[in-house]
């Protein structure tokens, strides 16, 4: 909404400001950190007051979150969401329809998210919505924003894979995109969740992941930048840098509360919504391959639990002590700390080898 003050930058030369995506970010970032510091506390006492003996801790787990965790609260992610959206509607161009997209994908795996939270806590067990339920449901909004995503893009580029690397390798996939980004979409969504297990262990690679491909929206929007850099522009999506900063903010915020020992847990509300967020940010920028780079501890954290299932049902044997591989190192003897500060350090690596990809041409 305050982007619209650009339009009377005429008349008060200050409000030029306004048409700067850099500016806009900033104030995204901002909004959403006060917007959650403000109100984050209420909605923590509401959540706890509401839920009573909280999330419910697997007995299968660590024995030390036993005690540790037991009885703090959950779907933490709303406060995360509220702050995304609010400082979107405030401070990004409601007409550009990769804000629509990204928050259509947000705000529907929260939801999703947030009935499988619900089933959990009302029911004081594990299980909440079914796994095919919930895939089907993740399948159906991502498949719904990959298509618009590929109407609203150049055609030719909106259906193909580029290659980082090589600048102008580009895989046309046709129809058959739609599959793929929906893959994508799907696939960082429950990475992400499943990575959401320790105190802070999760929101903070997803700010380093949101701030990375902030700044890969940008420069992909900018047609001179594109070009400088080699890598394919695709108009409009410099926006997404609005909310990609909207959730750095958000999700500083919520740091604040979910440090340890955390005082609330984001949820399947949260956690599913981030990663949702950012596939369709790198679905739109024509990043996909190097969101498995920059979010490359997420794709460890589903791979691990991938290969645990796969191989106790082949081998009758576990490759892991426990997945996903946070709680392994946990069983070798790493503190919680020490785990989540050295997944962090990982983060940031794994963020420097994705962006590094921009020049390497």
């Amino acid at each position: 909404m305050l982007q619209w003050l650009a339009e009377f930058h005429a008349s008060f030369p200050a409000f030029n400001v306004f048409r700067y995506i850099t500016f806009r970010t900033g104030g995204a970032v901002m909004t959403a950190l006060l917007f959650v510091f403000l109100f984050g506390p209420g909605m923590i006492s509401t959540l706890r007051l509401k839920q009573g003996k909280g999330q419910p801790i697997r007995t299968d787990g660590p024995q030390s979150h036993l005690l540790t965790k037991k009885g703090t609260p959950t779907m933490g992610g709303l406060m995360i969401l509220s702050g995304i959206v609010v400082a979107t509607l405030l401070w990004a161009n409601l007409s550009n329809p990769y804000v629509w997209v990204v928050l259509l994908v947000t705000l529907g795996f929260g939801l999703i998210g947030f009935y499988d939270d619900y089933l959990k806590v009302t029911k004081q067990t594990h299980n909440g919505l079914s796994g095919k339920a919930r895939l089907g449901i993740e399948a159906v909004i991502a498949g719904v924003a990959v298509v618009i995503i590929m109407t609203v893009g150049k055609p030719g580029l909106s259906t193909s894979v580029a290659f980082p690397f090589f600048k102008d390798l580009l895989l046309n996939l046709g129809t058959f995109f739609a599959i793929f980004g929906l893959f994508v979409i799907v696939a960082a969504g429950n990475a992400v969740n499943l990575t959401d297990g320790l105190d802070g262990l999760a929101i903070v690679p997803v700010m380093i992941a949101a701030g990375s491909f902030g700044f890969i929206a940008y420069l992909a929007g900018n047609v001179v930048f594109a070009d400088y850099l080699q890598i394919h522009y695709v108009a409009g999506v410099g926006e997404l840098a609005v909310i990609c900063g909207a959730l750095m903010g958000a999700g500083l915020g919520f740091l604040w509360f979910n440090a340890p020992p955390a005082q609330v847990f984001m949820g399947d509300t949260g956690s599913l919504a981030l990663g949702g967020l950012l596939g369709t940010v790198a679905v739109a920028t024509k990043h996909e391959i190097v969101l498995a780079v920059i979010g490359g501890l997420f794709v460890l954290e589903a791979v691990s639990v991938i290969v645990q299932v796969v191989s106790f049902k082949l081998t009758g044997k576990r490759v892991f002590k426990m997945a996903p591989i946070h709680h392994h190192f946990e069983q070798l003897g790493w503190t919680e700390p020490q785990v989540v500060i050295r997944f962090w350090i990982v983060a940031v690596v794994l963020a420097l080898a994705g962006l590094a990809t921009l020049k390497l041409r």
